[in-house]
């Protein structure tokens, strides 16, 4: 890919829409940082109870930034989530960290502020320009912890040899 957007050179986005008019995804291998999980669900007014360990706070695009976005396995749906397929879904509601510390909250999760996103039509020029490719998702790919190299990974499944 050559796109010319340094937010976006080797960057690994799950696509959670893609219609007629336009797509929206997010990142999923960058991160501003981690730090405490109990600091984050007070801050939430959510009390942490026994839950420990820290959470990765990624970056999910230029558009929205302050907007918060919980990417997760389709196990848990409740408040503000949107089923994308299957597999998984997407919830911006922040009751899903509740849900969290009380048990019953999705397998796999993945927190990003602000996601990607692109008008109807310009995804598809994009792509056809060369810009970007596309590979299956891999729900291993798109949780595990390691984001250096997960943009080699998602470019092995889509058949690139880099």
């Amino acid at each position: 890919p050559r796109i010319g957007d340094p937010r976006f050179a080797r960057t690994v986005i799950y696509m959670v829409s893609h219609d007629k008019d336009g797509a929206l995804g997010l990142v999923v291998n960058r991160a501003y940082g981690s730090g405490p999980m109990e600091t984050f669900l007070k801050g939430l007014d959510i009390d942490p109870g026994q839950l420990k360990g820290d959470i990765r706070l990624h970056y999910g695009g230029p558009v929205e930034p302050g907007a918060g976005f919980v990417l997760h396995t389709a196990d848990y749906r409740g408040p503000g989530t949107r089923v994308v397929n299957a597999a998984m879904a997407l919830t911006t509601e922040m009751s899903v960290f509740k849900a969290i510390v009380e048990g019953h909250g999705p397998r796999h999760s993945l927190f990003a502020l602000g996601y990607s996103g692109w008008g109807p039509g310009q995804l598809e020029g994009e792509i056809a320009r060369g810009d970007w490719f596309s590979a299956p998702a891999d729900e291993n790919l798109i949780f595990d912890d390691d984001l250096k190299t997960k943009w080699e990974r998602a470019s092995g499944r889509a058949g690139l040899k880099l």
